[in-house]
């Protein structure tokens, strides 16, 4: 029996499963007892070195100074609100990170703007009244702006190409999936084919928002640590709703922050001018200007928000203050873990103006009453005005008409509402007059184009009007190529000074003469004959008449004169979109007919209800200098007219924006300082 067990014991150690149980036994607690030293005994030591990578120093802004008159009377200073930055926290390199981004950066606007608050759009490009996109700002800082999305150092680098690209290619350009420079792939794959198209999934306006965010976290890129703003003055909703969400919006944070006021911003716009983003040009001229000063801790970095215009501009190094810094920890991602070494940042400095704010507000008004008492005693009862062959400058008159015009063309009334489901009585009646309109026109601008060869000069005004505007309109696209336009050419002459020649016979002559831009015209193909391209170009001129507000505002100027909408209709649009405030008696009257228009009108002219700057009509700007005798100092500096610059300081409002630039009055002028006028009276003193 002992033999027995003893031969057992010996096969079970001698087994081959023995020796692979106890070799996986001893691998087994090997695992253990290393899992245990990597977890228990080293574990926060390993974490550690993990997670804080390296320490990073950060700016900390300054609180900007104020602004002062001459009497201590506030004019520009800070409020306490609440900003929504965001940062990159995603690893980069990885397949879906452009995708996160803009899935975050995306719900993050739904969640903004669904509070009624609004995101920052600061790109320089902006969505016209025509529905496009465009350039908000022109010439040398157009290029400017130009060279920095194409990554040139300088705008001498830029390509012709480049240089002449639309804001729309702008677009595209940066939202590719994958290509040279910035892209930030914004949009999608249609159909799921492997084609990628910019702004496919986005309304316009959103792919603009979006691009803005993305170009924004761009150039901060290389320092992930530093948040991008995306909204400032956000209400108490939209914070809530943002941390409420957190966990959604990875990198978005909710921070307290200061935002520029301004105090009777319609009278003092001009000379204390707004806040915003510093722009490249600035950063490199304030940077050496901070460097000359030896002000290390006031250099500027591309998130600031320096002085655009006026005051705040020319003082800017005396507002700004001198920033503090702190020196913060963070991770492999860009998170910050801790914050150490904390410097306070320094207040500007205020400044004190000569400037009176009272006598500044009696002098804007002043000038006001007087330009509105100026345009009232022009004003005829007419429908044009011709002037006689000795007629001077004083002697020109306003037809009443022209008025009733300025409703529609100055945008006092906003025509995008006569198309509303919402749309009022009078409104309805004035669109349903439009669309018929503009369909007469449409077909005899067609047959004119395509089968009539009425010679200009015996069309109908009207119709010469259209015309120019649509070779104008060719021009400014780009289609019709001016600089290789011979201006000596028989046919050109023709056309341009003798007017003996149809538009039809001009623009085939142009085809003719390679004057016309083809690749403009989306042509199916690109050996097409003269004929096929010149029914592209006549379908591009209809549709370029269908989106240009401008021309589209020219039907309403000839059905004014047509009688197809009267200006009792247009006085009424004043009071149906709460344009004006009026006694019920007299709008009583206007409806029954026991007031005519022209009355209503002049009433509301010479009651201020509509302003001179809102007519738009010659004279409608002015300006007033006050200066100290004694000594020089300047009282009053006033520009007529003014705009509001609360809603252009901090962030620029892109539709108040929109709206300055498509004023005719022009309020964003300095006409005080920028209008080159004689110097008159000032020399009688001397």
């Amino acid at each position: 029996m002992f033999d027995e067990w003893k031969e057992r014991i010996i096969n079970f150690i001698t087994s081959r499963i023995t020796v692979l149980t106890l070799a996986m036994l001893a691998l087994g607690g090997l695992l253990i007892y290393q899992c245990f030293k990597l977890q228990i005994v080293h574990g926060e030591e390993y974490l550690n070195d993990f997670i804080l990578e390296t320490e990073k120093t950060r700016d900390i802004a300054s609180v900007r100074g104020n602004i002062y008159d001459r009497n201590g009377n506030v004019l520009a200073y800070n409020e306490l609100a609440y900003s929504v930055k965001i940062e990159d926290v995603y690893e980069t390199g990885s397949a879906d990170r452009n995708q996160k981004i803009n899935d975050t950066v995306y719900r993050l606007i739904r969640m903004i703007e669904k509070n009624g608050d609004h995101v920052i759009t600061d790109f320089q490009i902006v969505i016209d009244e025509d529905g496009e996109f465009a350039f908000s700002v022109e010439g040398t800082r157009r290029l400017r702006f130009l060279a920095d999305i194409f990554e040139h150092a300088s705008v001498d680098d830029l390509t012709d190409e480049e240089r002449v690209c639309t804001a729309r290619e702008v677009m595209e350009y940066v939202s590719r999936a994958k290509g040279k420079g910035i892209t930030f792939a914004v949009g999608g794959y249609e159909d799921g084919g492997e084609q990628f198209v910019p702004g496919l999934g986005y309304s316009d306006e959103d792919w603009l928002k979006m691009v803005t965010i993305r170009y924004a976290m761009y150039l901060t890129s290389y320092r992930k640590y530093i948040g991008t703003t995306v909204a400032t003055d956000v209400s108490q909703e939209t914070v809530a709703v943002v941390m409420e969400n957190s966990d959604q919006l990875p990198g978005v944070t909710i921070v307290e922050d200061t935002i520029r006021r301004y105090v009777d911003s319609q009278y003092f716009a001009h000379v204390l001018g707004y806040t915003g983003k510093i722009s490249s040009d600035e950063l490199a001229r304030l940077n050496e200007q901070a460097e000359a000063e030896g002000n290390g801790a006031g250099v500027y970095n591309i998130n600031d928000v320096v002085g655009k215009s006026g005051i705040e501009a020319y003082m800017e190094t005396t507002l700004q203050g001198k920033k503090g810094s702190e020196t913060v920890v963070v991770d492999t991602t860009g998170k910050v873990m801790a914050i150490q070494n904390r410097t306070e940042a320094q207040s500007g400095n205020d400044v004190y103006l000569t400037v009176d704010r009272d006598l500044t507000i009696a002098v804007y008004q002043i000038i006001e009453q007087k330009l509105a008492g100026l345009v009232a005693s022009k004003i005829i009862n007419a429908k044009e005005y011709v002037a006689g062959p000795n007629a001077g400058s004083s002697d020109i008159k306003i037809p009443i008409y022209d008025v009733y015009f300025s409703v529609i063309n100055n945008n006092i009334v906003d025509m995008k509402q006569f198309a509303r489901e919402d749309a009022g009585e009078v409104e309805q009646q004035v669109y349903q007059s439009y669309l018929s309109y503009r369909d007469q026109v449409y077909e005899k601008m067609s047959y004119e184009l395509l089968e009539g060869c009425t010679p200009y000069n015996r069309l109908s005004k009207e119709y010469q009007v259209y015309q120019s505007n649509i070779v104008t309109y060719l021009a400014r696209d780009g289609v019709l190529l001016s600089d290789q336009v011979d201006t000596e050419d028989e046919t050109y002459q023709a056309w341009a000074k003798e007017e003996v020649i149809s538009l039809n016979e001009y623009l085939t002559y142009c085809i003719a003469q390679n004057w016309i831009d083809v690749s403009r015209l989306k042509l199916d193909d690109k050996y097409s004959d003269s004929a096929e391209i010149y029914a592209k170009l006549v379908e591009y001129i209809i549709q370029m008449m269908d989106k240009n507000t401008e021309f589209q505002k020219r039907f309403y100027k000839y059905m004014l004169l047509n009688d197809v909408i009267s200006g009792r209709q247009m006085c009424l649009l004043l009071c149906e979109q709460g344009v004006i405030e009026v006694p019920a008696e007299e709008e009583d009257a206007l409806k029954s007919g026991r007031m005519t228009a022209y009355q209503f009108m002049m009433n509301r002219i010479q009651n201020l209800d509509i302003t001179p700057a809102q007519l738009a009509l010659d004279p409608c700007n002015a300006s007033v200098v006050i200066t100290d005798v004694n000594s020089g100092a300047v009282l009053a500096i006033v520009s007529y007219p003014g705009y509001d610059n609360n809603r252009m300081a901090n962030s620029v409002d892109a539709a108040y924006f929109e709206k300055l630039n498509a004023d005719k009055s022009n309020p964003q002028y300095n006409y005080a300082t920028q209008s080159p006028l004689a110097p008159g009276s000032t020399f009688k003193m001397v």
